[in-house]
């Protein structure tokens, strides 16, 4: 018969050998996890609903790697937002303005292998509640893994950002950001849709021509 003392040492052993033989995921790979995902994406696109204060946007997204996206709003009518991967251009239908800026910089929003890279070197991921699912937001039937980012400078732009992924297709089912200014804005993306053929051209805008047209509207030379 075996001694309690040696079966309990055996015990240990096989607890400590089954603990440590599995992958400790932490927050910060599991971060890494959602880039690499979406690295492999080339394309995709999705409903996509904005919420800022009493705002509240709704329209269909396009994205192609590594830059271009596109938002064609239904909510408010016939807004539309182009990044080409040069230039922003932003049509205003209410006030039949168009918006032009020229951007010197790569990337596409958070919701990309770029914009995650971004996110991975500025902020610093922790688990909200932890690594399983929970719900979406109280009441939800919808699950979602989600990561808390804390900026690691003070000159960023947004204090704290939570991201909520589905735990099945590692994609980022939304995002909540809190400004230096205590303001929040949410985006929710549904129906996503990755690897679906988009052509570049369709992130070539031609602005209607009796809107009028404002460059550069992001800086301006004093």
């Amino acid at each position: 018969m075996i001694k309690r003392g040696v079966f309990l040492f055996f015990l240990q052993i096989f607890s400590f050998t089954f603990l440590f033989g599995q992958e400790i995921v932490t927050a910060e790979r599991y971060l890494d996890m959602v880039s690499e995902n979406y690295a492999g994406i080339r394309d995709y696109e999705a409903t996509i609903n904005i919420r800022f204060g009493n705002n509240d946007m709704v329209g269909t997204v396009s994205y192609l790697s590594p830059r271009f996206l596109r938002i064609d709003f239904s909510r408010p009518a016939e807004q539309v937002i182009v990044f080409n991967g040069e230039a922003l251009t932003v049509y205003l239908p209410e006030s039949r303005a168009v918006l032009n800026q020229n951007v010197n910089q790569t990337g596409a929003g958070f919701a990309s292998a770029q914009g995650l890279s971004l996110l991975k070197r500025n902020y610093v991921p922790s688990f909200v509640t932890g690594p399983n699912p929970v719900p979406l937001e109280a009441n939800s039937r919808e699950n979602v893994v989600k990561l808390r980012l804390t900026r690691r400078l003070v000159s960023e732009g947004f204090r704290e950002i939570i991201l909520s992924i589905n735990p099945e297709t590692k994609l980022i089912r939304r995002i909540e950001a809190r400004t230096i200014t205590e303001g929040e804005i949410r985006f929710d993306f549904s129906n996503i849709r990755p690897n679906i053929g988009i052509p570049e051209q369709r992130f070539a805008y031609d602005s209607p021509a009796s809107a009028n047209m404002y460059n550069n509207f992001l800086f301006r030379d004093n």
